[in-house]
C-alpha cells in the first residue's frame, strides 16, 4: 500500500515537472529564429565600491535573452550587432547602454534612492518603507535561504514581537503569536493549538485559512509583520492578534530563470528525559524499598536506613521465651529488613556483613542463587525475572528513537516580458522525525501568472496545490505506566523471542505488562492526509485620475481523509472493540473583495492615496465519520471492508458548518514632503457567529509620523534616518470554537433519553432532541484597543538601524463563559466579559559592522518584552475581611480553577512555595506536619490559623504568586559573514527568559508506586537518600506536608538556544559558465546546536520533552 502511495506521488511530480520544461520551451520559442547574425558582447559592471555580483543584463525587446554578472561584475552576451543593453540591479538606477557596434563596455551603476525604499506590504496595497505611520516589521527569506528552513515558522523565528513555538516533529511549525496573549478564551485546551490568540495569515493579498505547511519556503519572496492596530486595523475584525502577509516570487524581468535545488538531511534526538539502564535500573530499584526503612533507630536513637522493625518476644536457644525478674517477657528490638537486605550481594561491604548472613535475611529456595534471591527480594516478576536471571538486556531507547531521513526537492521557473510575469515551482518534501514511525510528506505546486492584457487591464491568478500525508502510526511517548511506551519497559525484557517473533507483553505475558509498538503495528494500519488547492483570481483596471479598481477571489477546496484500522486478529482483541475508523471532511472556503485605489500627487509635495474596500466570505464544511466494529466473517480487507461491520457496535457520525462575513473599509494615506504622514482607516465588519443584536462592528485606527531627519533645521549627521510614530485602534476578534456559538444546539446528547412501559412490563427507551446550551443574542465581538509609539533610526548613512516600540493593549468583552444559579438548567452561558491589558517594549537592531572589497560582516539584534494583566473576569465581588472578621472592603473574585487571577499575567503561577528538604535530624519537626527526612519543606505564609503549639496548618491561603509560565523576555542575535564574496558563514541564536513552571516529577512518586510494581523503568533522576542527601531534590515517593501533600518544585524555564549554524559557498561563475549554469551553491547546516538552561532537568526547556537537532546539505543551481 505504501508503495503505491509513494509511486503516485513520484508520477504526479514528473507530471508537474514536465509542464515545466514545455512551458520553457514555449516561452524561448520566439527568440530562436532571432539567433542568426549575432554578435558576443562582454563587459564589466561595477559601482562605487568595485564589480556588482549578479546584475541583470538583457536585450532590449528581447527580454527572454539576458544574463547575470559575475563574482567580478563580468558579463558576456550574444546579441544583435547594433541591440541596446538594459543593465539593472536591486537597489540601483537602471541604466540602457546602447551598443554601436562596441563589443566590450563598462557600465557603473548609481544608486537609485527611491529603489533602496522598501516596499512593505501594509494590507489592499504596499507602501515604501519610509511612509509607514504603524509597527511593520519585513523579513525576506532570501537572506535565510542558506539555513534551509523547513516551514515558515522557522523564517518568522527571532522576529521582535513575535513568538514562534518549538515543534519536534517530522512536519515542524509551531504556535505563534504578536505580542503576547490577549485573551483568556481558548479555541483549544492545547494551547499551542489556540487559534483565538492567533495572528491572521494573509497569503498574496488574501486571507489564507489553510495550515502555513502548504505554503513552500523557497516560493516566499517577502513577509510583512503588522504589530500594531492601526496597521492591521484594514483586516479589523480578524486582526486583533496582529497580522503576518505573505506575499510570494514573481519573475524577474529577463530570460526565463530556472532554478533547482536539492537538500538532504538526518534528524537526531537532542534532547528527552533518559531512562535508566540495567544497573541503574536495578540500584534505583534498591532505593526505592529501602526508603520505607528510613526511620529513628530506637536502639542508637539515631536516623537511618533499615531501622524498621518491631520488638518481639527475646527467645534462648531452645526458642523458649526468656521471661524476666517480673515474670513478664523480656522483648529485644528485631529488624524486618536489616541491613543490606535489598542491596546487592556484591556490594556489602558498607554494612559489615557476611553473604552468608545476607542470605539468611530471608527464606529462600533451596539451591537458589544470590542473583535470584536479590532479584526477588526487588519483585522482579516472572518474565522480568527470568530475563534477569539469564543476562537479557534489551536497549527500548534505540528501539523508540531513530535517525531519520529528511529530503526536500524543489524546481522553479520564472520571468517576465513587457506582457508577462510567470513564476511556476513544484516540490517534493519528505521528513523522517526522530521518534519512529512520525514521518511527513507531501507534494507542492505553486503556479503565478500575470499578463498585461492592455495598457489599462492587467489579470492574473494564483494557484497554490498540495497532497501531503500526516504520517504513520508513531511510537508513543506517555509518561505514566499505563500508557503505551516502550521507554517504560524494564532493560530486563526482549523485544523478540526465540522464534523471532514480537513479543506481545515484553515484560510479564501473564500479567501483561509491557508494550511492543512493533508487535502492535502488525494489527493497526492508518492512513491520513489532506489535498489542498488554493487559488486566487485577481484583475486590475486602471482608471481615469489615478484610480485603479483590483478585483480578487480566492477560493480554496480542502480534502481530509483519515482511516485508521485495528485488527481483531490481534492476540486479546474484543471483536467489538476492533474495526475501522473512516472518516473523511471538506472544506469549501472563498473570499473576495473588491479595492479602489486613488495615488495622487499634488504640488509636488502632497501625497495621497484613499483605499476603498468591499469584502465578502463564505465558509462551508462538511464531516462524516464511520466507526465500524465487530466485520464479519473476517477483517482481513481492514478499513477497506466497513459494510460487515455489525450494526449495534457501530455508529455513523456527520457533522457540517456554514459561516458567512462581510466587511467595509476605507483608508485614507497623507504625506507632505516625506516629512509629516496621516493614516485613517475605518472599518466595519459583520460575522454570523455572533448574536443576533451584534453581527456588525466597527473597528478605526489613526496613526501619525514625522521624519524629523528630513527637517531642514536637523544638523546631526551622524544620524541619516528619524522618524517618530504614533498609533492608536482598535481591531476585533472572531475566532471562536464553534461558528454557532451564540445559538442554542439541539441534540441528543447524555441524558436526552425517555421512556415507557409497554404491556408487558418492560422499559422502552426513547430518545429526543433537547437544547444543549442556551443561546445569547447579545454575544458580541471581543475588542482590542491599543496604543503605540515608535522610533525608526539609522546612523552612519543607515549603517546602523533600528526601531524602539513601545505598546500598550487592552482586550475586552472577552469570549467567556458566565456560570449560571443550578435553577437555570445550565452551567454557564458564553457571553462578553473581563478584561486583559498588555503592555511591552521591542527593540530591533541591524547593523553594517564591517564591509570591504573581501570581507562583510552584518549583525542584526532583536528584544522583546511583554507582560499582560488580567484586569477583570466576571464582574463578580466578594468581601474583604480584616483579622478580626470586619468586612474593610470589596474585590472582584478570582477564578482559581483555571488559574486566572485579577491583577496578575495569564498563566501566573499560584501554588505552594517549596522552601527546602527535612534533613535526618529534623524527623520531629518533619512529623507535626506529617512528613519525614527527604520530603519538602513547604512556607507557612499565613499563620493565622496554626495550632496553639505553632505547628502550621497548610491551606490555600498559604500559595503564593511564585512567578509567569510564559516568557515575558524574548531576544534573538544573527550574524552574517561574507568572505571573498562566495563564502558565506551565518549563525543565530534566541531566547525566551523570565518564565517559571511547576514539576509534578518532583516528588518522584512514579503513579502512586505502580511503576515500581509493574517492573517499570523511569526516568532517570536525582533524589535525597541518607547516604546522599539533598537540599534540593525530594526523597522517592515524597509527600508534601498535611493540607499540601501534592507540591511541586519551582523551575525556572529561561534558555539560550544556538538555533543555527550554517556555511554556503558559490563557486566562481568562471567554472559554472563552461556547463550553462549561472550559479551554483552548495551550503549546509545545523538547526538546533545546543541549548542552554541552568534550571531544567526535564528534556528540552522550550517543549518540555522532545527536541530534534537536524543536520541538512543543500545544493542550489540557477540556470
Amino acid at each position: 500500500m505504501e508503495k503505491r502511495k509513494i509511486s503516485s506521488r513520484a508520477g504526479l511530480s514528473k507530471v508537474l515537472f514536465t509542464l515545466m520544461v514545455c512551458m520553457t520551451l514555449m516561452m524561448n520559442v520566439p527568440y530562436l529564429g532571432a539567433q542568426n547574425s549575432q554578435v558576443t558582447v562582454t563587459g564589466k559592471v561595477e559601482d562605487t565600491m568595485g564589480p556588482v555580483i549578479g546584475a541583470s543584463i538583457v536585450e532590449k525587446g528581447v527580454a527572454s535573452n539576458g544574463t547575470i554578472t559575475d563574482i567580478d561584475g563580468n558579463f558576456s552576451i550574444k546579441v544583435r550587432p547594433n541591440a541596446t543593453l538594459i543593465v539593472s540591479f536591486i537597489g540601483y538606477k537602471t541604466v540602457e547602454v546602447p551598443l554601436k557596434g562596441q563589443k566590450n563596455v563598462k557600465v557603473m551603476l548609481a544608486e537609485d534612492s527611491e529603489m533602496l525604499d522598501e516596499v512593505v506590504v501594509v494590507g489592499y496595497g504596499t507602501m515604501r518603507k519610509k511612509d509607514l505611520t504603524g509597527s511593520v516589521i519585513q523579513i525576506r527569506p532570501e537572506k535565510l535561504a542558506n539555513e534551509a528552513p523547513k516551514t515558515v515558522q522557522d523564517v518568522l523565528r527571532g522576529t521582535p514581537g513575535l513568538s514562534v513555538g518549538y515543534d519536534a516533529s517530522a512536519k515542524g511549525g509551531g504556535m505563534m503569536q504578536i505580542r503576547g496573549q490577549r485573551s483568556v478564551y481558548q479555541t483549544d485546551k492545547d494551547r499551542t493549538k489556540d487559534t483565538h490568540n492567533a495572528p491572521l495569515i494573509i497569503l498574496d493579498g488574501m486571507q489564507f485559512y489553510g495550515e502555513l505547511s502548504e505554503i513552500n519556503t523557497n516560493d516566499i519572496g517577502q513577509i510583512d509583520v503588522l504589530k500594531d492596530a492601526s496597521s492591521a486595523a484594514v483586516y479589523g475584525a480578524k486582526a486583533a492578534n496582529g497580522v503576518i502577509i505573505i506575499t510570494t516570487k514573481k519573475g524577474k524581468t529577463g530570460k526565463p530563470t530556472v532554478n533547482v535545488s536539492a537538500t538532504i538531511g538526518i534528524n537526531t534526538k537532542s534532547e528527552y528525559r533518559d531512562v535508566y539502564d540495567a544497573d541503574g535500573y536495578m540500584r534505583y530499584r534498591e532505593d526505592w524499598y529501602k526508603k520505607d526503612t528510613y526511620a529513628v533507630d530506637p536502639l542508637t536513637g539515631a536516623y537511618g536506613v533499615y531501622a524498621a522493625g518491631e520488638w518481639k518476644n527475646k527467645l534462648d536457644a531452645d526458642g523458649n521465651i526468656i521471661k524476666g525478674p517480673d515474670g513478664k517477657p523480656v522483648q529485644e528490638y528485631k529488624y524486618t529488613r536489616p541491613a543490606g537486605y535489598f542491596d546487592n550481594p556484591n556490594n556489602l561491604g558498607k554494612y559489615d556483613i557476611t553473604v552468608d548472613q545476607w542470605r539468611q535475611f530471608s527464606s529462600n529456595e533451596s539451591g537458589e542463587s544470590d542473583a535470584s534471591i536479590y532479584a526477588k527480594r526487588l519483585f522482579l516478576e516472572k518474565g522480568t525475572l527470568a530475563n534477569y536471571l539469564a543476562g537479557n538486556i534489551f536497549d527500548w531507547y534505540d528501539r523508540t528513537f531513530q535517525t531519520g531521513i529528511n529530503q526536500d526537492y524543489s524546481a522553479s521557473i520564472s520571468g517576465a516580458g513587457e506582457r508577462m510575469n510567470y513564476y511556476m515551482s513544484v516540490g517534493y518534501l519528505r521528513n523522517e522525525g526522530a521518534v519512529r514511525g512520525n514521518e511527513y510528506n507531501a507534494i507542492r505546486a505553486n503556479m503565478k501568472l500575470n499578463g498585461k492584457v492592455t495598457d489599462w487591464l492587467e489579470i492574473g491568478a494564483n494557484v497554490n496545490f498540495q497532497d501531503r500525508s500526516d504520517g504513520d502510526i508513531q511510537v508513543p511517548l506517555g509518561t505514566n505506566y499505563w500508557d503505551a511506551n516502550m521507554l517504560r519497559n524494564s532493560p530486563f525484557s526482549q523485544w523478540k523471542d526465540e522464534n523471532g517473533s514480537y513479543n506481545q507483553y515484553p515484560m510479564c505475558p501473564e500479567n501483561k505488562w509491557g508494550y511492543n509498538y512493533d508487535f502492535e503495528r502488525q494489527y493497526q494500519e492508518l492512513e491520513k492526509g489532506y489535498t489542498v488547492l488554493n487559488t486566487i483570481f485577481n484583475a486590475k483596471v486602471k482608471l481615469p485620475f489615478g484610480i485603479t479598481y483590483d478585483f480578487n477571489i480566492a477560493p480554496r477546496y480542502q480534502w481530509f481523509y483519515n482511516r485508521y484500522f485495528t485488527s481483531a486478529a490481534r492476540p486479546d482483541a474484543v471483536a467489538k472493540d476492533c474495526g475501522a475508523d473512516r472518516e473523511t471532511s471538506k472544506n469549501f472556503d472563498w473570499t473576495l473583495n473588491n479595492t479602489i485605489s486613488w495615488d495622487y500627487t499634488f504640488a509636488e509635495k502632497h501625497h495621497t492615496v484613499l483605499t476603498l474596500v468591499q469584502e465578502a466570505e463564505e465558509r462551508r464544511y462538511w464531516q462524516e465519520k464511520i466507526t465500524a466494529r465487530n466485520i464479519l466473517p473476517s477483517d482481513a480487507l481492514g478499513f477497506h471492508n466497513v459494510s460487515n461491520a455489525t450494526l449495534e457496535n457501530s455508529k455513523i457520525e456527520a457533522k457540517d458548518t456554514h459561516e458567512t462575513a462581510a466587511a467595509y473599509m476605507v483608508r485614507l494615506f497623507y504625506s507632505y514632503d516625506d516629512r509629516y504622514m496621516f493614516t485613517g482607516t475605518v472599518r466595519r465588519d459583520g460575522y454570523c457567529a455572533f448574536g443576533a443584536n451584534y453581527p456588525w462592528a466597527t473597528f478605526p485606527s489613526v496613526s501619525l509620523a514625522w521624519a524629523f531627519t528630513n527637517e531642514k533645521f536637523f544638523k546631526w549627521e551622524p544620524m541619516s534616518t528619524g522618524k517618530l510614530r504614533l498609533s492608536w485602534g482598535q481591531n476585533g476578534n472572531r475566532q471562536l470554537a464553534d461558528p454557532y456559538i451564540s445559538l442554542a444546539n439541539l441534540g441528543s446528547g447524555t441524558g436526552a433519553t425517555m421512556g415507557y412501559i409497554d404491556t408487558g412490563g418492560s422499559t422502552v427507551d426513547m430518545k429526543y432532541l433537547g437544547m444543549d446550551r442556551l443561546p445569547n443574542n447579545n454575544l458580541q465581538w471581543e475588542k482590542t484597543e491599543a496604543y503605540n509609539i515608535g522610533l525608526d533610526f539609522g546612523f552612519f548613512k543607515d549603517r546602523i538601524t533600528g526601531t524602539i516600540e513601545y505598546y500598550d493593549m487592552t482586550t475586552k468583552n472577552m469570549i467567556m463563559g458566565q456560570r449560571l444559579p443550578q435553577f437555570c438548567g445550565f452551567g454557564s452561558i458564553t457571553t462578553n466579559l473581563g478584561e486583559v491589558q498588555n503592555k511591552g517594549f521591542e527593540l530591533s537592531l541591524s547593523t553594517l559592522n564591517i564591509q570591504n572589497k573581501n570581507f562583510e560582516w552584518r549583525t542584526s539584534f532583536g528584544f522583546s518584552f511583554n507582560n499582560n494583566k488580567i484586569k477583570h473576569l466576571y464582574y463578580e465581588y466578594e468581601d474583604v475581611l480584616d483579622a478580626n472578621g470586619n468586612v474593610i472592603g470589596r474585590k472582584e473574585m478570582d477564578d482559581t480553577s483555571n488559574g486566572w487571577f485579577i491583577g496578575k499575567s495569564i498563566g501566573e503561577i499560584w501554588d505552594y512555595e517549596v522552601c527546602g528538604i527535612w534533613q535526618k535530624d529534623e524527623v520531629e519537626e518533619a512529623a507535626k506536619v506529617g512528613q519525614r527526612p527527604g520530603d519538602p519543606k513547604v512556607v507557612n505564609y499565613y499563620t493565622g490559623d496554626d495550632k496553639e503549639d505553632g505547628t502550621p496548618v497548610y491551606n490555600e491561603k498559604d500559595k503564593q504568586f511564585l512567578g509567569k509560565s510564559i516568557a515575558p523576555i524574548n531576544w534573538s542575535l544573527r550574524n552574517e559573514f561574507t568572505l571573498w564574496k562566495d563564502l558565506n558563514i551565518s549563525f543565530s541564536l534566541y531566547s525566551y527568559m523570565g518564565h517559571k513552571s511547576l514539576e509534578g516529577y518532583y516528588l518522584n512518586q512514579d503513579n502512586a508506586g505502580n511503576m515500581i510494581s509493574n517492573n517499570c523503568n523511569t526516568f532517570v533522576k536525582e533524589y535525597w537518600t541518607v547516604d546522599n542527601p539533598s537540599n534540593t531534590y525530594a526523597r522517592l515517593d515524597a509527600y508534601g506536608p498535611n493540607g499540601a501533600k501534592g507540591v511541586q518544585r519551582l523551575h525556572n524555564r529561561s534558555f539560550i538556544r544556538l538555533d543555527n549554524v550554517s556555511v554556503a559557498y558559490t563557486l566562481p561563475q568562471a567554472w559554472t559558465k563552461k556547463v550553462q549554469m549561472e550559479r551554483v551553491k552548495v551550503f549546509g547546516t545545523v538547526r538546533n546546536v545546543a541549548t542552554w538552561a541552568a534550571d531544567w532537568e526535564y528534556g528540552d526547556p522550550e517543549t518540555s520533552g522532545l527536541a530534534t537537532r537536524t543536520f541538512t546539505f543543500g545544493l542550489n543551481i540557477t540556470l
